[in-house]
């Protein structure tokens, strides 16, 4: 059987990254995106570059409807096998006391409640060797002080939810596992008011340098591969020693 992806947040960064390097390894993508329609073609573009049959979808992840929608047009493809639980926002970086309520509850919906809607719909979808890929993220250890810890909660509760849905899933044959990037070189800097972040962490990264989207993809690449067949409820750090 011919893998078929489901990718949130699937236009830019990680997302984009990811479906391009599941599609050049044969899987079938359809991945969901808020805005960006040109971004959205362009990576629709390299899938079918690639041989691979996708869909571009528009999707809030955090409106129930809208994520049935989302999997209801990926069964065009075929049996769904994957999910890779992406799509995120952070907020504008600074101290705790000074977090905004509504960007709170804006990463809560859209790094929380989004992803278990997703995780959802792949649960009640998926048969034995299917596998869940929720992005974390490195912050869920180091907390982020001065930076957002909100947003590290957050990324807390999404090792947990993985966890906890792998070994609910595990009778079925459904793998649940999880990423945790440190600093990465994507636009969600910009959007947390901090562009240059990648350049101005590097030295406090073991590594010396931010990360790339393309290095992400690889592990969650592997992470949906027969190779990965023994591997569940597993956060795998990909952060450079931080």
């Amino acid at each position: 059987m011919e893998p078929v992806t489901v990718i949130t947040g699937g236009s830019r960064g990680i997302g984009a990254a990811t479906a391009r390097r599941l599609a050049r390894a044969g899987h079938h993508v359809a991945f969901g995106y808020r805005r960006d329609h040109d971004a959205a073609q362009a990576v629709l573009a390299d899938i079918h570059a690639a041989g691979r049959r996708g869909l571009a979808v528009p999707a809030d992840t955090t409106d129930a409807d809208q994520v049935t929608a989302l999997f209801d047009a990926a069964a065009d493809l075929g049996d769904l096998t994957g999910l890779v639980n992406n799509a995120g926002v952070t907020s504008p970086i600074g101290p705790f006391v000074d977090l905004d309520a509504g960007d709170l509850r804006r990463v809560v919906d859209v790094n929380l409640i989004g992803y278990v809607l997703c995780a959802q719909q792949a649960a009640r979808r998926m048969s034995a060797g299917g596998a869940i890929v929720n992005v974390s993220s490195a912050a869920a250890t180091l907390g982020s002080p001065g930076e957002y810890v909100h947003y590290a909660a957050v990324k807390a509760a999404t090792d947990t939810l993985t966890v906890g849905l792998a070994k609910e899933l595990a009778p079925r044959g459904i793998r649940v596992n999880a990423v945790a990037p440190g600093i990465i070189r994507t636009d969600i800097h910009a959007v947390s008011g901090v562009p240059d972040r990648p350049d101005t962490a590097a030295g406090r990264i073991p590594l010396g340098r931010a990360g790339e989207a393309d290095e992400v993809a690889a592990a969650i690449a592997w992470l949906l591969t027969p190779d990965a067949s023994y591997t569940t409820g597993t956060v795998l750090r990909v952060s450079g020693g931080l």
